[in-house]
């Protein structure tokens, strides 16, 4: 079995090839199931909205020894609360009860029940009530700050690529990675907090981040590809995918590992409410990144690039030019043999790579 030094040098040289762009078909079919389910999960379940985004009071016991959630429920039962109403265990000693927005006594009154029940001080208990004009202007916020993400990355890679299709395949592949987080939360029914919405942009950035890595491999292997026979524009890109697999794998795992170790000790054992809002949407989202980058972006800007006129000519040459070294080979079996076994893409210059200088340079207007 190869090891993962060697495997990644094979892909690298084109001597191992793995078919992204050939079998994207397949990617799409798989993604527009969980995405389609992903959205079934919202229009069914639904979101499970807190408190700044759907307004309520909000009642926090600490200080205690040995937090459980029984005797604020009691106190909710005993006071008619219980509907729309939650008891979450923060950390090792406190406690947050979440309820429909009160008035001030019958706050007051909720209060003294808890401090009651889990018999602590008026000091130990902390109230507060959001409205609905706060929390729809969160809520509208969060909205605008998502949309102008959007803008903004979409614009950047426009201009930086020089190519609007790079952007709408990036942008795809980002929202993809926003619905199936969506879908998880619906299905999971975690709270949807501001933190969440600081997790999706962190995951927007790092997914970016790859898809981009990925594009600029491609830019890099196709700077002249029209002077050449050898291989078309799908084939060099599926090539930038391979030459980049190993560094977005690594790169996944080294950034979901210590995710994984916030979300499932510092949320789970410790009770972090708030680690869990951000860590859960990390984790979701570095995975369905890393995934979209490499099945995803690459395929959706090679099939909006296939019809253009270049790049269709370009393919024709190269199944000639294909087509007549066999033909020359003749009877001979070997050399038809290694003619179909050769890379169909390989690096223009082993190991080198043309960074910046893979920038297309503007032409300068004549006067």
């Amino acid at each position: 079995m190869k090891n993962l030094a060697t495997l990644g040098n094979e892909l690298y040289s084109g001597k191992t090839s793995i078919p992204f762009i050939a079998k994207r078909r397949i990617w799409y079919t798989v993604a527009a199931i969980i995405v389609i389910a992903s959205a079934a999960l919202l229009g069914t379940v639904g979101l499970n909205p807190g408190i700044d985004f759907k307004g309520g009071s909000e009642v926090t016991i600490t200080g205690l020894a040995a937090p459980a959630e029984g005797p604020a429920n009691t106190v909710l039962s005993d006071q008619g609360r219980s509907a729309g109403s939650t008891v979450t265990k923060l950390g090792s000693s406190s406690v947050r009860v979440q309820t429909t927005a009160l008035d001030k006594a019958d706050l007051d009154a909720l209060s003294s029940g808890l401090a009651s029940a889990y018999g602590v001080d008026a000091g130990s208990v902390s109230s507060t009530t959001i409205g609905p004009t706060w929390s729809s202007d969160v809520t509208n916020k969060a909205a605008r700050g998502l949309l102008l993400f959007f803008l903004l990355i979409g614009g950047l890679i426009w201009i930086y690529f020089r190519t609007w299709k790079m952007a709408v395949a990036a942008l795809l592949a980002l929202a993809h990675d926003i619905i199936i987080t969506i879908g998880i939360y619906a299905l999971t029914g975690f709270e949807v907090t501001p933190a969440t919405i600081i997790g999706v942009l962190t995951i927007l950035g790092y997914s970016l981040y790859d898809t981009v890595v990925v594009f600029d491999k491609i830019r890099e292997n196709t700077a002249s590809f029209t002077a050449q026979t050898r291989s078309t524009y799908a084939e060099l890109a599926n090539l930038a995918v391979n030459q980049t697999f190993i560094r977005s794998v690594n790169t996944s795992i080294v950034g979901v590992l210590p995710v994984a170790s916030l979300l499932f000790v510092g949320a789970f054992i410790m009770g972090a409410g708030t680690l869990r809002d951000i860590a859960l949407t990390l984790f979701i989202g570095m995975i369905a990144g890393t995934l979209s980058s490499i099945f995803l972006a690459t395929p959706l800007l090679v099939d909006l690039r296939r019809r253009e006129k270049g790049v269709r000519e370009q393919a024709e040459r190269v199944e000639q030019a294909r087509r007549a070294r066999i033909d020359a080979a003749g009877d001979d079996e070997d050399a038809v043999e290694a003619i179909l076994a050769a890379p169909k893409a390989s690096p223009l210059t082993p190991g080198h790579h043309l960074g910046h200088a893979a920038q297309p340079k503007r032409r300068k207007k004549r006067p």
